[in-house]
């Protein structure tokens, strides 16, 4: 079943923190069809349609985060069970799905083995309060690609849709630009206009991780899973990526009038084109 949501329920989600917490009406019933804009190659840029699935039995949380996925220009099928759940994904295909573990009669991770064991390789997301480390072991031995604990910021919840659509798709872009900056993947070559950025491993892989979320905030817990792999949050951590920050704004961006890389105070980074005031 596909869902198509109303512009009433949009104010919910202009403050993403805390759009879980909104009380939706029950919801219109039809079908929507959107675009996402995808960078290729860091040249060419395309429209193409992603499907997402989104399978929680809560309705109210499962059409606001449908309704902010819809808001951001994907189509969004949600399914209440994981009886319908299966059911969609013979039925049509998806680019992302969205689960929830704590599912009536078909728990989510059954949905998940049964996905995997019918051969289904769509990227799964996990959805769950239970968020201790055994809990995030079976759900990743069970065949998900990634897990996010609830209650989550929204942005998080675009950015890692976005990793994991980006990783399954099948041409990857191997260049990433913004504009005089450019990152060869397969050479692992960082340039601006003529000149080469020497950087480290740590700070190419770091960079790297920015670039391909241009235009979004991404926060040092984000960071340290992403780049650093670990999920354990202390000061010291913290202190290590600020300090590869400041290496790579240094590199980047203090020999040149228009700045790239920016400090979101309180929330964490973001790549954009920004020019310095005269």
């Amino acid at each position: 079943m596909s869902l198509r949501f109303s512009s009433q329920h949009m104010t919910a989600l202009r403050n993403p923190e805390v759009f879980l917490n909104f009380l939706f009406c029950e919801p219109q019933r039809s079908l929507t069809c959107c675009k996402v804009r995808v960078m290729c190659a860091g040249e060419s840029i395309r429209a193409e349609t992603v499907d997402i699935l989104v399978v929680e039995d809560e309705r109210k949380l499962a059409d606001a985060i449908a309704e902010g996925l819809v808001r951001n220009e994907y189509q969004v099928t949600v399914a209440y069970s994981g009886e319908a759940a299966i059911k969609d994904l013979r039925e049509r295909h998806f680019d992302v799905i969205l689960l929830d573990i704590m599912l009536p009669r078909m728990g989510g991770l059954e949905v998940l083995r049964e996905m995997r064991r019918d051969g289904f390789r769509v990227p799964v997301l996990i959805l769950t309060s239970k968020g201790s480390v055994d809990d995030r072991v079976r759900g990743l031995d069970a065949g998900a690609d990634d897990y996010l604990v609830k209650p989550f910021a929204f942005p998080e919840l675009l950015a890692r849709v976005r990793a994991l659509h980006r990783r399954a798709s099948p041409a990857s872009a191997s260049v990433l630009q913004l504009a005089d900056l450019r990152m060869d993947l397969n050479g692992r070559i960082a340039t601006r206009g003529d000149k080469v950025i020497e950087l480290t491993g740590r700070e190419f892989d770091l960079l790297e991780y920015l670039l391909l979320n241009s235009g979004s905030v991404v926060s040092r817990e984000m960071v340290a899973r992403d780049v650093w792999k670990t999920t354990v949050r202390y000061t010291s951590m913290d202190n290590v990526i600020d300090v590869h920050i400041a290496r790579i704004r240094r590199k980047i961006d203090d020999p040149w009038p228009v700045k790239l890389l920016h400090t979101v105070r309180g929330v964490g980074f973001v790549m954009r084109i920004e020019e310095t005031q005269k």
